[in-house]
């Protein structure tokens, strides 16, 4: 029978044609598949697959304008690189390995190998969309993880094995994760852990990675001296990444309830009120210690506020989100520190504001879920948490994040200490810039290019001193000298500041 000429109404179950034995969904030369979907759906996913996306170049911009000069321009390439890269391992098994039909506790076989069969039946994350479209939504997750996991090679990794890693990265540790967390034959999934929108799969996932691979590198040359006592060299960067993550994480919360409805309304809601009341709080948190109303406090204080909502965005009601975006924002301030505690050179601060963002979020939702805010979308029935007096949620919370934070910060070492072994005999794997690349710079060494031309042009520059510190003559824009000890590096900055100013005019 054909829908199309059947006069059956659009949105027809695909079971009233007995086509669910069909793992593509049915016979598209035979049958209509669109019928089987409601379009609004169908449009409202792809735009917020569409919005997932913007959010990778969002965290280049952000990573980007915390670094300094002479490596800015690797790190948004590594942002964009790790889309291409996921991209064709989600394509290749990704997929497969997380969301297969026939997936273990654990891990997804491989029916979908190469996008087999990945078409027209109903997803396994919503019978509301197809396998097809719900594969590229999840690919851009995929994709966002690793990007605001390389972030921990800023300014001393090297860019081959990074790429490397991504794909090995992705295969061993996210899609087991996004297996377990999202697939309904998941471990966690069965247990009755909340997770809405990637609060262990993407951020304490992310967030642990970048800890370990910020481990394994060692740390920054200078580190924990004057030499690298510098601020972020782009605020505009900064705030230009914010926004672009602001909007797109519309896409990531509203859009993980998997169809047009009053849930995904409400995830946007309390997505949007915990990234303001993350911002502000973080903002009066740096104003007490010091008097400033810092834009990049503000910045890291929304993306904390949008972290920590990320779990419970699709499960809490709207008053909670100011719980979370205030707890968010405390939390993954004060959680900077903690590089200093675990001496460690987390230098773009992923770990805090990603990892630990993260586990309060998950912590938070335990406390906040409620049954009712679930069943928004019509169907979703849970337990909910401390609301509904479902105290036991707190154990399977934390059982999750401990379980997911555990395995990824263990498989990333794994797979680095692999990488560098290699090192050891073939250079090419080796992880970490030798000490002279580090000084010249990530993008000079390893890209060729720069995100400003007068970096190249300042090292042309014949400085009035001789014995300039090579990394404050190739990067003298990018600190502040302090009011002791590098008096004569002040001739340099001027020359260098004269130079920077006739590089912008020109």
């Amino acid at each position: 029978m054909d829908p199309v000429t059947s006069g059956l109404e659009p949105t027809t179950p695909l079971e009233a044609f007995g086509n669910t034995t069909d793992a593509a969904g049915g016979d598209s030369k035979v049958y209509n598949l669109n019928v089987f979907y409601n379009p609004g759906d169908i449009a409202f996913m792809i735009v917020c697959t569409a919005l997932v996306l913007l959010m990778i170049p969002g965290v280049g911009f952000f990573y980007s304008g915390l670094a300094r000069r002479k490596s800015a321009l690797s790190l948004l390439w590594l942002s964009v690189m790790s889309t291409a890269v996921v991209t064709f391992q989600w394509f290749f098994w990704g997929y497969s390995l997380a969301f297969s039909h026939k997936a273990g506790k654990y891990i997804g076989a491989l029916d979908n190998f190469g996008l087999n069969n990945v078409l027209g039946a109903p997803s396994v994350g919503s019978p509301r969309i197809p396998d097809l479209l719900f594969c590229i939504y999840q690919g851009m997750f995929a994709c966002i993880t690793v990007a605001l996991a390389v972030g921990a090679v800023a300014e001393r990794g090297r860019i081959l094995p990074c790429i490397i890693y991504m794909f090995i990265w992705t295969t061993i540790i996210y899609d087991p994760i996004a297996c377990w967390t999202w697939n309904s034959s998941g471990w966690v999934f069965k247990l009755g852990g909340l997770d809405f929108a990637g609060g262990t799969p993407v951020h304490i996932a992310s967030g642990c990675a970048a800890l370990a691979y910020s481990y394994m590198l060692g740390k920054r040359r200078g580190h924990g001296t004057q030499e690298l006592n510098y601020r972020p060299h782009n605020v505009t960067h900064i705030v230009i990444g914010t926004v672009f993550l602001w909007v797109g994480w519309f896409g990531f919360n509203a859009g993980s309830a998997l169809s047009a409805n009053l849930r995904a309304v409400m995830a946007a809601v309390v997505t949007n009120l915990a990234a303001c009341v993350g911002g502000i709080t973080w903002c009066l948190v740096d104003y007490r210690l010091e008097r400033k109303w810092s834009t990049v406090g503000f910045c890291s204080g929304v993306i904390a506020g949008l972290v920590c909502i990320t779990p419970g965005s699709g499960y809490v009601p709207a008053w909670a989100a100011v719980v979370f975006g205030v707890c968010g924002g405390v939390a993954c301030n004060y959680a900077t520190k903690l590089k200093y505690f675990l001496r460690c050179d987390d230098a773009l601060d992923i770990f805090a504001v990603h990892g630990v963002g993260g586990l309060v979020g998950n912590i938070l939702t335990a406390f906040f879920a409620a049954d009712y805010i679930a069943h928004l979308d019509g169907y979703t029935v849970i337990s909910g948490g401390w609301l509904n007096r479902h105290w036991i949620q707190i154990g399977y919370q934390i059982a999750d994040s401990v379980a997911g934070g555990a395995y990824s910060f263990a498989g990333t070492c794994l797979i680095l200490g692999c990488l560098d072994g290699l090192g050891k005999f073939m250079p090419i794997f080796r992880l970490r810039a030798s000490e002279e690349e580090e000084m010249l710079g990530i993008d000079d060494v390893e890209i060729g290019e720069f995100a400003y031309d007068y970096v190249e042009l300042t090292r042309e520059v014949k400085f009035p001193d001789d014995e300039v510190d090579e990394g404050m003559s190739t990067h003298s824009l990018d600190r502040r000298p302090s009011a002791m000890g590098h008096e004569k590096n002040q001739s340099s900055i001027d020359s260098s500041n004269q130079l920077a100013e006739w590089a912008h005019r020109a």
